[in-house]
């Protein structure tokens, strides 16, 4: 066993399962994709801390407890198509591949979107596609979606990317609420978004999902 596959596997029983998730295709996953590899080179050596990791101007690749909550939360099943803003180096994405039948990444800094096409192609998540463009504008040419993350904190959400959810599909947010957000899950049901409560957890907001004055839940 590698120095990093140890690190996952201790990622694993440390941070995912005490968490309480214990569902096989994320427990799975994360064991798989290498996180090292999708953090910034310089940062590699953190890639299994419990914390957020930079990717710079105010990008995260959230930590692993939250990404795992998160997905436990939205319970992806392998025939789904998945919408993944803010991507960075997609790690999400490659982790949600191997759950998803496909996953749209979007990615609006060139450079983590070129980087990540790279890290992608070579860790074989070849039902990926990176799409590159404003975050907040997600990707309707695709949609409509099953499910929808969003790898970083919103203040607003347009409603633009709530078009782009089938009726029935999940959307995951953390939404910021002082020093600690609140990740909530929403369900599309006759095409009106019911939120629910999924735990609480910390990350800076995306560009172009900061606070419009009149926005509410």
């Amino acid at each position: 066993m590698t120095d990093y596959a140890a690190r996952r596997m201790m990622m694993v029983d440390t941070q995912i399962r005490p968490s309480d998730v214990t569902k096989f295709p994320i427990i799975d996953a994360m064991l798989s994709v290498p996180r090292e590899s999708f953090v910034p080179s310089a940062l590699r050596e953190a890639a299994y801390v419990g914390e957020n990791v930079s990717l710079g101007g105010n990008r995260v690749v959230l930590e692993p407890r939250s990404l795992a909550k998160m997905l436990d939360a939205l319970d992806i099943t392998g025939d789904e198509l998945v919408l993944d803003i803010g991507c960075g180096l997609g790690y999400s994405s490659a982790v949600m591949a191997r759950m998803a039948e496909a996953v749209i990444a979007v990615e609006e800094d060139e450079g983590l979107a070129e980087e990540a096409q790279s890290l992608l192609v070579d860790f074989g998540a070849d039902n990926v596609i990176l799409h590159t463009g404003p975050l907040a504008e997600g990707a309707p040419e695709h949609g409509p979606y099953d499910v929808i993350t969003i790898q970083g904190a919103v203040a607003h959400l347009p409603e633009g990317i709530l078009a782009q959810l089938k009726d029935g599909g999940r959307i995951a947010c953390l939404f910021a609420e002082g020093a600690l957000g609140v990740a909530r899950v929403g369900y599309k049901i006759d095409g009106h978004i019911s939120w629910r409560y999924a735990f609480n957890a910390g990350a800076p907001v995306l560009p172009g999902f900061e606070s419009h004055a009149a926005f509410t839940l």
